[in-house]
């Protein structure tokens, strides 16, 4: 089977891309290269000794988009493709909006053009759900008003897949809402790789910890937590790419044409900022440099999932420690400036 994977050189694309591989599926790359390095594709090929069929294409360009789909017969899509830093998008709302939420309408237009159902998951995030009254965060929470341009962004998104549904196109969707994806390949070939200053916490430790950056900034610890500072939920990068091979096996599977189903993926644990740093520096016997600093814009205060529905239903759950995810990152990192 063929797999269509937008943003397939990205963190969590790259990985998932892997066990396509190592499950036999043939894909097809679609990366803008944005954010992420056509290195990635050589070594994708290292570790599964295949190399996926690669587009350089930005899919806010409708024509190339078009292209793309009379080129290929996809029986899947994995949509990835998207900017995603919170801060980011703070400062720079239109350009998240006209690219998350145009790209997947760009897609869309193709789907309601093909004869047969597609399977089809996207990439959502737990901002959706803004900062909610009551922990765990389950699926059936009312989503509030996401915290930043970002999530706002992806809560479109998914009114859009929502839409299509509706409408009674045969499209079978499960859309999953990301927690805090971390750690890297036990190959230490692929893994969190920003372009410039990192947005997300642990590629600033992990730089702060070799000496790329001189001090991590703790963003607020005064806020209702146990030590102050705010509460994710971090998943694993290899738990949170397995599941997609778990979703396009149920989507294949299923014989309901207008199958529609949402899931959050996380370990359904809460970890704060200041844990996160002392269980990094314990595991890889570091001493990080680290100050608090003011709150930042668009952060909610604590996110962390209920999965006893992703269980129950698709019989998934989480495998690797946050021990395990950070030593990784730590690795990664490590195999980024060995030559150095």
């Amino acid at each position: 089977m063929q797999i269509l994977v937008t943003g397939g050189l990205g963190y969590i694309g790259s990985h998932t891309s892997v066990l396509l591989l190592e499950k036999g599926y043939d894909i097809v790359v679609v990366d803008d290269l944005s954010n992420s390095n056509i290195e990635v594709l050589d070594n994708i090929f290292k570790i599964t000794s295949k190399k996926p069929a690669f587009e350089k294409i930005d899919l806010k360009d409708k024509k190339a988009v078009s292209k793309l789909f009379q080129d290929y017969t996809f029986d899947g899509i994995i949509h990835f493709a998207a900017h995603k830093s919170v801060n980011e998008s703070v400062n720079y709302p239109e350009k998240y909006f006209s690219n998350n939420v145009g790209s997947l309408e760009n897609i869309i237009d193709e789907i309601k053009l093909l004869e047969n159902p597609i399977n089809f998951i996207f990439s959502s995030s737990c901002t959706v759900y803004g900062q909610a009254d009551l922990m765990p965060i389950d699926e059936s929470f009312p989503l509030k008003e996401a915290e930043s341009p970002y999530g706002q962004s992806k809560r479109q998104c998914e009114e859009v897949l929502k839409s299509l549904h509706d409408s009674g196109h045969s499209f079978k969707n499960i859309t999953l809402r990301y927690f805090n994806p971390i750690g890297a390949h036990p190959s230490a070939l692929i893994g969190e790789l920003p372009l410039g200053i990192p947005e997300n916490l642990v590629p600033y430790i992990t730089q702060t910890a070799i000496g790329k950056r001189e001090c991590l900034t703790v963003f607020g610890n005064d806020y209702e937590t146990a030590d102050g500072t705010c509460v994710r939920d971090y998943i694993h990068i290899m738990d949170l790419a397995e599941v997609h091979i778990t979703c396009l096996e149920k989507l294949i599977s299923s014989n309901d044409d207008s199958l529609f189903k949402v899931y959050n993926v996380g370990t359904g644990k809460g970890t704060s900022v200041l844990e996160l740093i002392h269980i990094f520096e314990n595991v890889n016997d570091i001493k990080l440099n680290y100050k608090i600093g003011e709150r930042r814009k668009g952060d909610v205060v604590t996110a962390y999932a209920d999965t006893s529905k992703i269980k129950e239903e698709l019989n998934w759950s989480t495998k690797n420690s946050l021990k395990n995810a950070l030593k990784s990152a730590w690795n990664w990192e490590l195999n980024l400036n060995k030559d150095e």
